[in-house]
């Protein structure tokens, strides 16, 4: 891998990375959808969707059309989105099923020099 492909990948992973941003994604594999639709779809601010719509432009995975005054947003990559909304429905192995946190361990006091010791399946 070249270090502007890792670059680029990265900023696109970026756009996957905000709940609002995954539901938008999911609705627009349904379909081409409006921003104002979308906002009442997701019960979110227009000025809110169209932000996340504007950074999901920029990674390139959306692009849009204009009908009348609105801008009306599809996917550009289907099949990315669709194959990344596939996998990460996958369980992780030894990982709890999808849905649910996966529990943490405490965390030393501040100042503490404590470490802490790995579970037997982390070791």
């Amino acid at each position: 891998m070249q270090a502007d492909d890792a670059v680029a990948w990265a900023e696109r992973l970026k756009a996957f990375g905000h709940p609002t941003r995954l539901l938008i994604l999911a609705e627009l594999l349904k379909g081409t959808k409006c921003v104002n639709d979308m906002s009442e779809l997701l019960d979110r601010p227009q000025p809110n969707v169209s932000q996340h719509l504007m950074a999901l432009r920029e990674s390139g995975l959306v692009g849009f059309d204009r009908k009348g005054l609105s801008r009306c947003y599809y996917l550009t990559r289907p099949g990315l989105v669709r194959g990344l909304f596939d996998l990460l429905e996958q369980p992780a192995a030894g990982g709890p099923p999808p849905g649910k946190p996966r529990r943490r361990g405490r965390r030393p006091e501040a100042g503490s020099n404590r470490r802490l010791t790995p579970t037997p399946s982390a070791a």
